[in-house]
């Protein structure tokens, strides 16, 4: 997909250090601006009525999502699933904010694999794992469902997709999904003819470069009940 960069800087307006990843030419995330990334994990857990939650979240970055999930005290159990190792490798080495809080936690587990091959395929995580469902899955890959980082992505934002990615919820599970636009009709639609009971949550927060608001949306949908 491209060179993956891990980058810290001195923000001078706000006298603190940035961490950023790009990937090739583009900014994927930022340190900056993380409120989203933690609402995901807020939101997706929060429809959950359950205890004792296994959750499964797909992609790792800078670690805000699966941090914030573990604030949680019913998620019994976290794996994360990242395609890239260089990121991995990042927090293992204690290169980021986050690093310490989500590697020194024994629910914790990260794995080095494609989550759209795997999960996203109604497939195990690993072998180790080989006929795991998860109680809440929160994915935060691509910038958009129609904006994503490689063209294999897409099949995933398919009504077979989204259907393939269901198997791998227990009944009563969550999907939730981080996307960089405002809510987005069809897909709500989409999302509504597999799940049934779908939200889309804009989510707000201040713009320190801009000095105005800026929004991302996080798509909640569960599976029934038996």
């Amino acid at each position: 997909m491209g060179e993956i960069a891990l980058r810290r800087r001195r923000e001078p307006t706000l006298d603190v250090d940035v961490f950023e990843v790009k990937l090739g030419e583009e900014y994927l995330m930022s340190s900056l601006f993380t409120v989203a990334e933690v609402e995901l994990a807020r939101l997706g857990l929060a429809a959950h009525t359950g205890d004792r939650l296994d959750v499964l979240v797909g992609g790792l970055g800078l670690g805000y999502t699966a941090v914030a999930a573990l604030e949680d005290p019913r998620v019994s159990a976290l794996t994360v699933v990242e395609a890239l190792p260089d990121v991995v490798d990042w927090h293992e080495r204690g290169l980021l904010p986050c690093s310490a809080a989500l590697t020194s936690d024994a629910r914790a587990a990260l794995v080095t694999a494609d989550f759209f091959a795997t999960v996203g395929a109604g497939l195990p995580v690993s072998p180790e794992r080989p006929d795991t469902a998860y109680d809440v899955l929160l994915v935060d890959i691509d910038h958009t469902p129609r904006h994503v980082l490689h063209p294999s992505h897409a099949a995933f934002y398919t009504d077979a997709g989204l259907r393939r990615m269901a198997t791998r919820l227990r009944p009563g599970g969550v999907f939730a999904l981080w996307s960089d636009d405002p809510p987005d009709d069809p897909f709500v639609g989409l999302l509504s003819s597999v799940f049934g009971d779908v939200a889309a949550h804009v989510v707000e927060f201040d713009n320190v470069l801009t000095g105005g608001t800026s929004a991302n949306t996080v798509y909640v949908a569960r599976r029934a009940e038996p």
